[in-house]
């Protein structure tokens, strides 16, 4: 049986010297796994359109419950990311944490948009990388079924919370302490009008929005915690990213 869809490349593994396994995010079949034959040889017609990050159009041949690319035409490759090795970096981190949140047979238009307006916004908006990946890590947490309670504290009902609760998933008082209280992170209001921007607005405007300075730093260290937490997770990709962080500044 053969298989035309769309998809975007989250993860290439050489199994020989000629061939790829792909975990591939794709448009009509969630995230699939299929064989690229000679993809790794120089002169192979479908390599560009194989390689990590790349958006293409895909042709595949479903045998006995294993697929293999036939064909692939690339439709976005976001050369940029490859041009630095920072983006790069960041576009794999964001690759390897929506390859944990999608399923098999299990078409999710969001989750494959919220990723492929990550990776234009970084390569071709050129939108600060932290307030890319803080946007999409809260918004990957919401995806994932993970939304945090964030229009008010749910003990006191203040509208105003200043702190946020990790492993409850909410915005609550300082002064609220509660049995189960867990780890809390301070937030500033710019903060919380930050995070409920995210989690509520369209998901075309998700990285509209804008925030600096340590506020903006504040958000990420919330969205990264609150994800590796409700995830259960953590992120090689990740790791390195920041390791390359320490030899220059964030653009």
């Amino acid at each position: 049986m053969f298989i035309k869809t769309a998809g975007l490349v989250l993860r290439e593994v050489e199994i020989n010297e000629a061939d790829k396994l792909l975990d591939i995010l794709t448009r009509d079949h969630g995230l699939v796994t299929a064989k690229a034959r000679g993809v790794c040889r120089s002169r192979s017609p479908i390599k560009s359109a194989c390689q990590l990050l790349a958006y293409s159009e895909l042709n595949l041949f479903e045998y006995r419950d294993k697929l293999t690319v036939q064909e692939a035409e690339p439709i976005e490759q976001f050369r940029e990311l490859r041009d630095e090795l920072e983006l790069f970096a960041l576009g794999s981190y964001l690759s390897q944490t929506v390859s944990l949140v999608a399923q098999e047979d299990a078409p999710n238009p969001e989750l494959l948009s919220l990723i492929l307006n990550a990776l234009y916004a970084l390569a071709k908006l050129r939108k600060p990388q932290t307030l890319v990946k803080a946007a999409y890590e809260l918004r990957l947490a919401c995806l994932a079924g993970f939304e945090p309670e964030l229009e008010a504290c749910p003990i006191c009902g203040s509208a105003s919370p200043d702190r946020f609760d990790l492993s409850r998933g909410a915005a609550v008082c300082a002064g609220c302490h509660p049995d189960d209280a867990g780890l809390r992170l301070p937030i500033t209001p710019g903060v919380l009008d930050a995070m409920r921007y995210i989690c509520w607005c369209d998901g075309k405007k998700l990285f509209s929005f804008r925030l600096e300075g340590e506020n903006l730093n504040t958000l990420s260290s919330v969205t990264e915690a609150y994800l590796m937490m409700q995830l259960e997770h953590s992120f090689s990709t990740l790791d390195f990213y920041k390791s390359l962080l320490q030899y220059g500044d964030i653009i």
